[in-house]
């Protein structure tokens, strides 16, 4: 079983998997590794984590730990496109009590600036 709701720590966090079998506490911490996992990787040509910039669409935590991601680029024509993805992978595949991570690109919605945090917004000075 999968499930998202709302991620309650920004108004656009993506959406993460806390419908599952698993307890609440373990979704928790593996929410919170997930997003430490995911704030390491980097738009080499942003100064800002992928998480921050709102590139992450969806997160869910299967009860076999399986986990699925969602996520878009800045631009379809991104020259990290073909492996932005397998970075994404790597990082939350390091998630103690990851049994393995699906990473799904997807240009709908496309990206706007509006998804961006406002950490994001101050590394890159767009008010």
């Amino acid at each position: 079983m999968t499930d998202s709701v709302a991620d309650d720590l920004k108004p656009n966090a993506p959406a993460m998997g806390k419908g599952t079998a698993l307890p609440p506490e373990e979704i928790d911490r593996l929410t919170d590794d997930i997003v430490a996992a995911l704030k390491t990787v980097y738009d080499p040509e942003i100064p800002s984590d992928i998480y921050e910039l709102g590139l992450i669409y969806r997160v869910d935590i299967a009860d076999d730990r399986q986990i699925t991601i969602d996520m878009t680029l800045t631009a379809p024509g991104c020259p990290v496109a073909g492996e932005m993805p397998g970075w994404v992978e790597n990082a939350v595949s390091t998630v103690p009590g990851v049994a393995g991570v699906t990473v799904n690109m997807t240009f709908d919605p496309p990206w706007d600036q509006s998804r961006m945090s406002d950490e994001a917004r101050v590394a890159l000075d767009m008010w």
